[in-house]
């Protein structure tokens, strides 16, 4: 992680990730849900508690804080994604934003998250600043990223399309900047915040066949980007490829996200 202000990256986030925000939504996001559980359990999310949650893309965590009785915000750069964010959860608060500069005020939440958002934006270090302005003192910021990638099976899925993507931008911190425990909680003590745990969270992917498996993993930023630079038969005949050895009868590959608090 670099501290030098690089351009934000606001604006081609969003354009990526809402691309097939539906497809993302409906297919994909779920797969996650073991980990936003996880998390709203150990941060005690509860009635009354200020959540926000940055780079909020569909709102599931969202949705799940505020069926515990939080009051949940979510920032995002997507408005495709927040359009279906404020379909599951009239009562939040969606808004488009930028994660190295939230339209918020200071000291304003309880808990905070980032998931799988701080490692992509322009200026990470300056993100989490952020994320810790906005939290209250006594608040809870949450950080959730890829696991080791030589621990994690799904690692290979990404590595599946590094062919198909442009050359990345000298400084570009990529998705597993922050998978080393030291560097997480170095990042962590740069924004001037004190890391108190670091802990695993198995998050399996299921589908119910190949055809939807693709669809759903195509939904992400990365595909589009890929299928931006090649096509999208090579994003999907990669994929598959990289399936073959976790192809059973539920087609079962394994992920893991680690989080620190």
């Amino acid at each position: 992680m670099t501290s030098q202000m690089n351009p934000r990256t606001a604006a081609t986030n969003g354009r990526l990730w809402g691309a097939r925000a539906r497809d993302w939504a409906d297919l994909q996001e779920g797969m996650v849900r073991p980990v936003y559980e996880a998390v709203l359990r150990r941060t005690r999310i509860k009635a009354g508690s200020h959540y926000l949650d940055v780079g909020c893309g569909t709102g599931m965590a969202a949705q799940m804080a505020s069926a515990l009785g939080a009051r949940a915000v979510g920032i995002d750069a997507s408005e495709a994604l927040l359009t279906i964010a404020r379909e599951r959860t009239p009562s939040g608060h969606f808004r488009i934003g930028d994660l190295e500069a939230l339209p918020l005020t200071d000291q304003s939440f309880d808990v905070v998250t980032g998931f799988n958002s701080f490692q992509y934006a322009g200026n990470p270090g300056v993100a989490l600043a952020e994320a810790r302005r906005v939290a209250k003192p006594d608040a809870q910021v949450v950080v959730v990223t890829w696991g080791q990638p030589d621990a994690m099976p799904a690692a290979s899925l990404v590595a599946a399309l590094r062919p198909l993507l442009p050359a990345p931008q000298p400084g570009s911190p990529g998705p597993f900047a922050l998978s080393d425990e030291t560097a997480l909680r170095k990042f962590a003590e740069d924004a001037r915040l004190r890391p108190v745990e670091v802990f695993d969270v198995a998050s399996p992917f299921h589908y119910p066949d190949l055809d939807t498996e693709i669809r759903a993993l195509n939904s992400a930023a990365v595909a589009v980007r890929a299928t931006e630079n090649s096509s999208e038969e090579a994003v999907s005949q990669a994929y598959r490829d990289a399936l073959m050895p976790f192809r059973g009868a539920e087609g079962l590959v394994t992920s893991q996200q680690l989080s620190a608090a």
